[in-house]
């Protein structure tokens, strides 16, 4: 296979992946309806969470 038809069957393979995901990606974003409750955190854990501090602090940064 050449260069060019390998970078060719890639672009092709791009393309049918985002023909593909794009649909699936809109349904799930719609039936969730973009909001999902932050976790309780877990004291025990030493990482980084996603809890209602977290979100407010993202929500705050944003430009």
């Amino acid at each position: 296979m050449t260069k060019k038809a390998e970078a060719a069957s890639s672009r092709r393979d791009f393309l049918k992946i985002a023909a593909t995901t794009a649909p699936l990606a809109a349904v799930a974003v719609a039936t969730t309806g973009g909001a999902v409750k932050a976790a309780e955190p877990d004291l025990a854990k030493e990482t980084m969470q996603d809890t209602a501090h977290t979100r407010a602090y993202y929500e705050s940064v944003r430009f």
